[in-house]
């Protein structure tokens, strides 16, 4: 493909890692070529990258699908997952995957494979999950006029900070990205 025709999205091969285009400029300035500036996402460990093309270098498009697949078990530091369409059964190791710690058995999960080897390139949970707190503090009375929080153990281990009013056996949604707590579900 052209440098000219990159949009958000695509996945590049370069110096034989692959990159996610997240961002784009089309520049064409009063003198000189016109060129490319890109923000890219490299697949495999999510570090930003800038590059800037002439608009009619060739580049390398790859192919890569994406699956949804379900977690089954923790097997060592590898977590087993499913394909919902062949129910084959695949390990894949636990730093491939952001926010692994709210990730609990049944969850879905959407990876990323490289149409060209199979080889699993990542794996994204949902943005928000709902969670069970299974130990907190209980929250004091009159406690509640500022925008106090506490921890919270949840049910897959992981610890978050909560508003005073969330009880243990509460469930409650997360944000996976950043473990921020969202609102109490009922």
């Amino acid at each position: 493909m052209l440098a000219g025709d990159i949009k958000k999205n695509v996945c590049l091969r370069i110096d034989g890692r692959i990159y996610v285009v997240i961002d784009f400029l089309h520049i064409k300035p009063g003198k000189g070529n016109t060129v490319m500036r890109t923000k890219l996402r490299d697949v495999a460990d999510g570090r930003v990258l800038e590059r800037t093309w002439i608009v009619s270098a060739k580049l390398e498009e790859c192919q890569v699908d994406h699956r949804q697949f379900q977690y089954l078990y923790k097997e060592g530091t590898d977590l087993v997952f499913m394909n919902n369409e062949t129910f084959e059964q695949v390990n894949i190791p636990a730093d491939f995957i952001e926010g692994v710690q709210f990730l609990k058995e049944g969850d879905s999960v959407q990876v990323c494979i490289d149409a060209a080897t199979d080889a699993i390139l990542t794996a994204e949970i949902p943005v928000k999950t709902v969670l069970q707190v299974t130990y907190t503090e209980p929250g004091l009375k009159g406690d509640t006029a500022t925008n106090a929080t506490k921890p919270a153990t949840l049910e897959t281990g992981a610890e978050v900070r909560v508003p005073l009013f969330i009880n243990e056996g509460d469930f409650i949604e997360i944000d996976t990205r950043d473990g921020s707590y969202v609102t109490r579900k009922s």
